[in-house]
């Protein structure tokens, strides 16, 4: 429903990656899905995609002095990479904490900049978040962003490119077979619990030890790979999920941390679970439709509605039954997209009028968005490391669909929770903040102590390098993002020397993969972490918010997007009508008439130019899955007038038969405008 380019690609293949969410349920409108799908990610804004060479044994650029780290092995690159990246596996111990663990392989890529440039810059490590989802297909988007640095992109252990990989499909089919059913999700988490422990135990019997798997072993992983690739330092680059093992990872390792990006953090401390209702309700409030939706959701508890969609399994048919908690959790999924952001309030308004047909597009796309983690390791590390510290209240309204499977699952795997452990984020001094509205308040750095007359960069440099000192943090944060709220991010580093905050307007979560403005900013910070000048205005939102009676609200042209055959009435009719303008000139040069026609042609190309001019001027094509501008019901006069013309001409003594052609066509478009589109 929107034009393609290279990077919409990338968003739609690794947004999944991004989400802190139990289900994924990755609400948007495009045919594939946004989460976890296999657009060529590498080839973003027109990179050459190229299947690497094997990885050396140590592809870094090993710093003089600087110890061989942990092991590594040479690998093909497994997703398509622009040339110069080399891949292989980090070689860990499954448990750090056991004597003689397993070695397992941790998937990682290693895109070289040009060597001209790549000793005047440090590189930068990136990981996608999730947790459980793939980082690989990065690698492309992320050259593009750094072209003057190193880009490492590190799997997670047990994700897609790693081995073991942690996929539990047991736990998507129990989750399908819940919304299958009639009745709420809370009451049916029986048969989730014998899914999840049906993957649990062909896991194990696999040999996994699903306790090797949470946030302070990633962070491990994180250091040791600088180790293994001979980098003296490195910016850390996280997302949602990864920012915690990234801050974990950078409060183990300083001396190797010359920097942290941190977007979408979601705070060591939050109570994800508990808090999620409260973020989604809030987030609708900044859209101004909190009591819709509070309306939407009751209605939706009372009277549940029933969808066609796909079995992301099986891609057969399968009829689902969504309640208004159900509903709720799509919506903030769907939060998650730059593009979808600005229908939510005309969306929310409809369904909570009973148009619940309107929710189709995005039923249509969660369902690909079960397919995009390994849940296996998604479950390994949230069990451990994120529900036991959670309540699950069950007086929330709405109670997300999340919240109700997490908790099932994780009772049932019944993993001991992990030792938080300390990161960066400590209280400390105040941080430079650059606001959706564009102003910004500068505070304390904790580049202010260096000497005078050092260049910004030595001092960063400095600063990240000495022992106990906070390196230089620049976390993002997205206007609508329920998952991980902005205000929270905004909190947690207001008293961390050297770090910055900056929230953008009109997006959601994940901001790097939807606002170019966010890329120039992570980029400026890199090349000069102590600077504070902007790098373009976070201010400006990339689409404008629809409101409520803003659209005709229709699922019909998204049907269109899944079958275009309805396309042959107004086809037909614009071909009739250019026939009829065409033969009438013509009639009239010809001094036979022919006026009455020529003008029923002339009002039929009219209504279709017209049209076609204001669909042209919407700037998401997004919003074109539940709704047309109001125009096109006014133009439709013109087919009226078309039509009536057409009527007057064929039935005149002595008309040609084939005059009856243009009445036809235009009453089957006029039965095709008001009767199936604008309905």
């Amino acid at each position: 429903m929107r034009a393609e380019t290279a990077r919409a690609d990338v968003v739609r293949a690794v947004r999944s990656g991004t989400a802190w969410s139990g289900t994924a349920w990755s609400g948007t409108v495009r045919g594939e899905t946004a989460r976890g799908g296999t657009a060529q990610a590498g080839t973003a804004r027109g990179a050459e995609p190229e299947m690497a060479a094997p990885a050396s044994a140590v592809p870094g650029r090993r710093a003089a002095g600087v110890a061989a780290g942990p092991p590594v092995e040479e690998h093909p690159c497994p997703v398509a990479v622009p040339s110069g990246t080399t891949c292989g596996y980090l070689l860990a111990p499954e448990r750090r904490d056991v004597p003689n663990s397993r070695t397992i392989k941790v998937g990682y890529a290693v895109h070289r900049a040009p060597q001209a440039s790549a000793q005047a810059a440090d590189p930068v490590v990136y990981m996608s978040g999730g947790p459980g989802s793939a980082s690989l297909q990065l690698t492309g988007f992320l050259s593009q962003m750094f072209p003057g640095r190193d880009v490492v992109v590190l799997e997670q252990r047990g994700g897609r490119y790693s081995e073991p990989r942690l996929s539990c499909p047991e736990i998507v089919r129990g989750v399908v077979d819940t919304l299958s059913t009639p009745g709420p999700t809370s009451a049916e988490t029986a048969p989730l619990a014998r899914q999840a422990l049906s993957c649990q135990s062909r896991l194990e019997g696999e040999h996994v030890d699903l306790r090797g798997y949470r946030t302070a072993e990633i962070a491990s992983d994180i250091v040791d790979l600088r180790a293994a690739l001979g980098y003296q330092r490195w910016y850390l680059f996280g997302v949602s999920y990864s920012t915690r093992p990234m801050l974990l990872a950078a409060a183990r390792d300083p001396l190797g941390t010359r920097g942290v990006v941190l977007d979408s953090l979601l705070p060591a401390g939050a109570r994800w679970y508990d808090e999620s209702s409260a973020a989604l309700t809030a987030t609708m409030t900044k859209l101004g439709i909190a009591a819709r939706f509070d309306a939407m959701v009751k209605a939706l508890n009372a009277h549940p509605a029933t969808y066609e969609t796909r079995d992301p399994l099986t891609r057969r048919r399968l009829t689902v039954q969504l309640n208004g908690d159900d509903a709720a959790t799509i919506l903030g999924e769907a939060l998650h997209e730059t593009d979808v952001i600005p229908i939510v309030p005309a969306l929310v308004d409809g369904l909570a009028s009973g148009r619940t047909e309107l929710l189709q597009p995005l039923v249509d796309a969660a369902g690909d968005g079960l397919t995009s983690h390994e849940w296996g390791l998604y479950y390994a590390v949230q069990c451990q490391d994120q529900t036991p510290y959670n309540s699950f209240p069950d007086s929330r309204s709405p109670r997300l669909f999340t919240g109700v499977v997490d908790a099932a699952v994780c009772d049932a795997w019944d993993l001991p929770a992990a030792r938080p452990e300390p990161d960066l984020l400590a209280p400390g001094a105040s941080v430079t903040t650059a606001s959706s509205d564009g102003t910004s308040i500068e505070g304390a750095s904790s580049q202010e102590a260096t000497s005078e007359g050092a260049t910004s960069e030595e001092a960063a440099s400095e600063g990240a390098s000495s022992e106990g000192a906070t390196p230089p943090i620049l976390v993002l944060g997205g206007q609508y993002d329920p998952t991980t709220p902005p205000e929270d991010a905004r909190q947690a580093v207001s008293a961390v020397p050297g770090a910055r905050f900056a929230e953008f307007a009109g997006v959601g979560h994940a901001v790097f993969l939807s606002s170019a403005c966010s890329r120039q900013t992570i980029a400026a910070f890199l090349d000069d972490p102590a600077a504070t000048a902007r790098a373009c205005d976070p201010g400006a939102a990339p689409y404008p918010i629809v409101r409520p009676g803003g659209l005709l609200l229709t699922s019909s042209a998204y049907r269109l997007s899944q079958s275009p055959i309805p396309l042959g009435v107004p086809a037909a009719f614009l071909l009739v009508s250019v026939v009829q303008l065409v033969a009438g000139l013509i009639s009239l040069l010809r001094r036979r008439g022919g006026g009455l026609s020529a003008i029923a042609g002339l009002a039929g190309v009219a209504l279709c130019a017209l049209s076609a001019l204001s669909l042209s001027a919407i700037q998401d094509w997004t919003t074109l899955a539940i709704g047309v501008p109001h125009a096109l019901a006014w133009y439709g006069l013109l087919a009226l007038v078309s039509t009536g013309l057409s009527i007057v001409e064929a039935f005149r003594l002595n008309a040609a038969a084939a005059r009856i052609v243009p009445v036809l066509t235009g009453l089957a478009f006029l039965a095709w405008l008001y009767g199936w589109l604008l309905t």
